[in-house]
């Protein structure tokens, strides 16, 4: 019997998928940056359409935009969410009356909607790895050390059964060496700690022109990474971090949906599942970033699918060991949401997805190979039921609040492309 996938009562059960990593306003903007800016469009020219829609987001639109969004994440299995948050104050940067309101509008989304929420509040500080000043559109993501740890303190008192509240380092060249010191040094040590590295070649080469050393590399000597960190993308990397990285117990978040549409980069996902060749391989786990797709099947699917177009074979996920690739996928993301998520293994074995043995691409499965047809047949969801936490909040495929959730979604988004 698979252990990912087991059968009863006529349904197909597995545990509920953590979402590693999520920017939750940027689900209004998918499908909308796929026009030619610049004859080499990359992540850099998508980034300018990211800011222009960051702008046009307060408290309520967010609240709706992540709403929407967490229903749909529940709706197709997903069951805990890392929330990335860095929209922090208004628009010309000057905190709100609340300066955590941005946070308690995804905290209510989650509320609302049912999903586990792990929040993720972002410290932003510099522009670049030289440490210019945050510009005009970045303003609003800015904080200082002391700012950031007030938020910080703020929002953990908020923890309960469905809430853990972490931190986030947006990325090396967004926090000054001193300034991570700092925020580490302050953290509880319960607090998982997530950081965007080494997503694009140009992050890597500016890394070694200031700070001498690749970012990954840079890291691990100067920070005390372990199984509290995941490295979000870590898609360019040199064999000797790949090593270090699955040495230190870090998760690496890999988004590949995201990547694929930003042009980032293929992970190294064979030689981070043989780590040192030894049986010591890195975990890992996925995220849909900036949801141009909402789903744990296209994510895993084009995981394996970008391996086989590099290598030009089949099956890249698979070992001798565990034959089935659907099984390997599966058994990578349920082992790694534990230390990614904060939430303890008791209270997310609460969580449970059932596929409906009767959706198309499952008709006639076994137990050999469920995993294989649900996550590479087919493209309409085969999820029926979602509990979360022992309480229902999908059945039939359909989240409980979906009308009401996608009305107030429409009204959001005819706001902001009015503006």
């Amino acid at each position: 019997m698979n252990p990912s996938i087991a059968s009863g009562h006529g349904h197909w059960r597995l545990p509920g998928i953590a979402n590693l990593h999520s920017h939750a306003f940027q689900r209004a903007m998918a499908g909308m940056a796929e026009r030619m800016t610049h004859p080499s469009d990359s992540f850099w020219t998508w980034r300018e359409t990211m800011y222009r829609m960051a702008a046009r987001f307060g408290p309520d639109t967010l609240h709706a935009v992540a709403a929407q969004l967490y229903a749909e994440m529940l709706e197709v299995g997903y069951t805990t969410v890392c929330e990335f948050h860095y929209l922090h104050h208004a628009p010309d940067g000057r905190p709100y009356d609340d300066p955590a309101a941005m946070s308690q509008a995804l905290i209510a989304a989650a509320r609302e909607t049912g999903i586990r929420l792990t929040l993720l509040p972002v410290l932003y500080m510099t522009g670049g790895f030289d440490g210019r000043p945050l510009n005009t559109r970045q303003r609003r993501f800015g904080h200082s050390v002391d700012g950031y740890l007030q938020m910080f303190e703020t929002l953990r008192r908020e923890q309960n059964e469905t809430l853990r509240v972490g931190c986030a380092l947006h990325s090396l060249r967004a926090v000054p060496p001193d300034a991570m010191d700092l925020v580490l040094a302050a953290l509880p040590q319960d607090a998982r700690i997530h950081i965007h590295v080494a997503e694009q070649i140009g992050e890597v080469q500016d890394c070694l022109a200031i700070r001498g050393e690749r970012p990954v590399r840079w890291l691990l000597d100067h920070a005390d990474v372990d199984a509290r960190w995941t490295l979000v993308h870590a898609t360019h990397l040199d064999v000797d971090e790949i090593v270090a990285i699955a040495d230190s117990g870090a998760t690496v978040a890999i988004c590949p949906t995201t990547e694929a549409n930003l042009g980032d980069g293929l992970f190294p996902l064979r030689a981070h599942l043989e780590g040192d060749g030894a049986g010591s391989g890195g975990r890992w786990g996925i995220g849909s970033d900036s949801h141009s797709s909402v789903s744990p099947v296209e994510e895993l699917r084009w995981l394996e699918y970008g391996q086989r177009l590099v290598t030009r074979h089949r099956n890249i996920a698979a070992t001798a060991a565990s034959p089935s690739v659907g099984e390997t996928l599966l058994r990578g993301v349920q082992a790694s949401a534990v230390q990614a998520t904060g939430f303890a293994a008791e209270a997310l074995s609460g969580d449970i997805v059932t596929l409906d043995e009767h959706a198309s691409q499952l008709i006639g499965a076994t137990a050999d190979d469920i995993a294989d047809r649900w996550l590479f047949a087919g493209n309409r969801s085969a999820v029926d039921t979602v509990a979360v936490d022992g309480r229902e909040v999908v059945r039939s495929g359909r989240h409980f609040d979906r009308e009401p959730i996608a009305a107030r979604f429409a009204s959001a988004m005819r706001g902001l492309l009015a503006g």
